[in-house]
């Protein structure tokens, strides 16, 4: 069941951390509407929502989840005004840059989802310098869904095994067979997703993986989501009974 949690600054959720999800994903929303309540343009929203991404990772990293996938960015965005998609993919080039330069450091791994071909050839660069710097990193492995549709990712998999049914190198058709040609095959599916802004819907993020997921959804803007926030979404799914199906 998807529920609302009204955003609480006086108290701090009590968190298991004993008991983490390993993989959480997030739906990045709101910026816009957060630089319209202060009357600035839509571009302000996504500079300090871009820092948010910049907080929410480090202390996913520090508090010792596994796997965070973050929807930054999804296929139809591009039918945004220019300066807008403009922004964005500065945005995206500035925090993989940084990103590259903390990676040892940190050592944590970076991955990108969507159909990267479809962006720039400096920000294909990047991203490709920041798997190679990061694949033999074993710490928190962040995720950026950029470019990103789930029904274009599950269709790209589909022809996959298509080619390989035709080349008659096809594994027999199972569900784990199948998951290992999505983008996320290496990795497990988010147990918890989490959408800001108030909105109540998947948009078109991990429908395959997301089948068994913890939805948690929050009034929250994304450029105001806090910490606070983060312990509070995985408070409510430490209270969850996660049956898959079962009894």
């Amino acid at each position: 069941m998807a529920i609302f949690q009204k955003k609480k600054t006086e108290t701090k959720p009590e968190v298991d951390f004993s008991r983490l999800p390993k993989h959480i994903g997030i739906i990045l929303d709101g910026n816009g509407r957060w630089a319209k309540k202060r009357s600035l343009p839509r571009t302000a929203g996504h500079a300090v929502g871009a820092e948010t991404v910049r907080t929410i990772a480090n202390y996913c990293k520090d508090i010792g989840i596994d796997y965070l996938t973050l929807y930054a960015f999804s296929t139809e965005n591009w039918k945004r005004p220019d300066d807008e998609v403009k922004t964005l993919m500065s945005l995206f080039e500035q925090y993989v840059a940084e990103a590259i330069g903390v990676i040892q450091r940190d050592r944590i791994r970076m991955d990108f989802f969507g159909d990267l071909e479809g962006l720039s050839p400096k920000l294909q660069t990047m991203m490709a310098e920041a798997r190679r710097e990061s694949a033999g990193h074993e710490g928190c492995q962040l995720n950026l869904c950029i470019n990103y549709g789930g029904r274009d990712e599950i269709l790209r998999a589909v022809r996959r095994y298509a080619e390989q049914y035709a080349a008659g190198e096809a594994p027999e058709l199972t569900e784990e067979s199948f998951s290992r040609l999505l983008y996320t095959g290496e990795i497990p599916d988010p147990d918890l997703i989490i959408r800001t802004s108030g909105e109540q819907r998947l948009s078109n993020f991990l429908p395959w993986q997301g089948a068994y997921s913890e939805l948690y959804f929050t009034p929250v803007l994304w450029p105001d989501f806090t910490t606070g926030d983060m312990d509070a979404a995985i408070a409510e799914f430490q209270r969850r009974n996660r049956r898959f199906g079962g009894i």
